[in-house]
């Protein structure tokens, strides 16, 4: 994973992405799909990952936890020398992850990735990536991870995961308040692998323009529905759109309110009350 960011840094360098071995030199999304295979889960990493995101721990796995299985192959396809545009500087602007059964820790995954292709966005140019998870030949876990590239933009929206549709976090009661501690990022980054600089470092987050390091958008879905685990049934879909990075250190207010076939979340900013995250859990 080291590698693979230092890869993804070096997209940044005027010039880079000629080199054969740096992401972001291509044109169009390459058709090309990553796979593992007999993925092991470990309990050790589930149990890491599972303190720093609230989880309880159980014999499955957090429906967030796949994605950590799957982030290697993401960051392996975003620096393929094909990829249109560097890994370092997209915009992770929504997430739709779908459950159809809880993972048993014991069980071996097949997981695979992909990338759709480039559209418009009204702040520049958006694609998603596809993760899927099965054992044997059953799927029981897929994610829909959409990003953006900004700069140049163009019609349409978040299509990827109905970002859109999605109900403010500023409308909905206020049931907790989160204390976000300033090594949140380094935290979730060694339980994850995710190392972007923007999480890691109030020096290193400077660079791409924070005043300080930002929580992972990712650490915070998966914070939520910690919350939301004890009414959470075997198989549902949870979408969000992040909407406005979460500084640290920092305090939040997590929002919930019940609603036909589930429940709609989010976290916002207790004194402004401007949203951070907005989500919706449906049960299957």
């Amino acid at each position: 994973m080291p590698a693979l960011f230092a890869r993804a840094g070096a997209a940044m360098i005027p010039g880079a992405s000629q080199l054969p071995f740096v992401g972001g030199g291509g044109g169009d999304i390459p058709d090309l799909t990553l796979r593992l295979t007999d993925v092991e889960i470990s309990a050790a990493k589930v149990a890491a990952y599972a303190r720093v995101c609230g989880f309880a721990l159980r014999d499955v796995v957090p429906a967030t936890y796949p994605h950590i299985l799957a982030f290697p192959l993401q960051l392996s396809l975003m620096t393929d020398p094909g990829f249109p545009f560097g890994a370092i500087g997209l915009v992770h602007i929504a997430n739709r992850i779908t459950q159809h059964r809880p993972i048993g820790g014991s069980e071996r995954l097949r997981v695979d990735v992909w990338a759709t292709p480039v559209e418009d966005h009204p702040r520049g140019k958006q694609f998603s990536l596809r993760s899927e998870a099965r054992v044997g030949d059953e799927l029981v876990w897929e994610e829909v991870s959409t990003n953006l590239k900004r700069g140049g933009g163009g019609s349409g929206s978040a299509s990827g995961s109905d970002a859109s549709e999605l109900p403010s976090a500023t409308d909905l009661p206020g049931t907790a308040t989160w204390e976000l501690p300033g090594d949140l990022g380094r935290r979730y980054g060694a339980v994850s692998g995710d190392y972007n600089p923007i999480h890691m470092h109030p020096l290193t987050a400077r660079l791409f323009g924070f005043p300080s390091a930002i929580a992972h958008g990712m650490w915070t879905k998966a914070r939520c529905l910690a919350a939301l685990e004890p009414r959470l049934p075997d198989a549902f879909t949870v979408q969000v759109a992040f909407k406005r990075p979460i500084l640290l250190p920092g305090k939040v207010e997590f929002c919930e309110a019940e609603a036909p076939g589930g429940v709609q979340f989010g976290v916002r900013d207790p004194r402004e009350r401007k949203s951070h995250l907005d989500g919706r859990v449906t049960f299957a």
